[in-house]
């Protein structure tokens, strides 16, 4: 246990200790404090797939349960990402995480697709010279 002046201490740590039972002990159901009604469509389909990045949707699961969905399905594909593509350009899924890039083709498609927001914000990266054509930026 550290020493007084180096952090926690016994002392600091049952004061801690005690807030945090007090506190769970008052804690209200979550369902009561809402900010928003729940949702009309209490069913949400997603694809699960290999891969490291999909796992943050698969972490969300009890947060989407948590918000009103009562039912939270997810299909089961293999292969390449183009697999979420095609779920939900069909409507076999409601909603997954994917990239932007094929996405935009399927909207140019005109297949019916809607984009919340993008993803893999941090997984490339523009590699330029002085030979770069920039003219498609403008």
């Amino acid at each position: 246990m550290a020493t007084s002046g180096q952090g926690w201490n016994r002392r600091k740590f049952l004061r801690a200790a005690g807030a945090f039972s007090s506190a769970s002990l008052l804690a209200v159901d979550p369902r009561v404090a809402r900010a928003e009604p729940p949702p009309e469509i209490t069913r949400i389909r997603l694809v699960r797939m290999p891969g490291v990045c999909q796992a943050p949707q698969y972490l969300a699961e009890q947060l989407l349960r948590d918000e009103g969905f009562a039912e939270v399905q997810y299909t089961r594909k293999s292969g390449t990402s183009k697999a979420i593509e095609i779920a939900l350009a069909s409507g076999e899924a409601d909603i997954n995480m994917h990239f932007a890039g094929p996405l935009i083709i399927r909207l140019d498609a005109g297949d019916p697709v809607v984009v919340l927001a993008g993803v893999h914000v941090g997984c490339f990266e523009l590699f330029a010279t002085k030979r770069t054509d920039w003219r498609f930026l403008k």
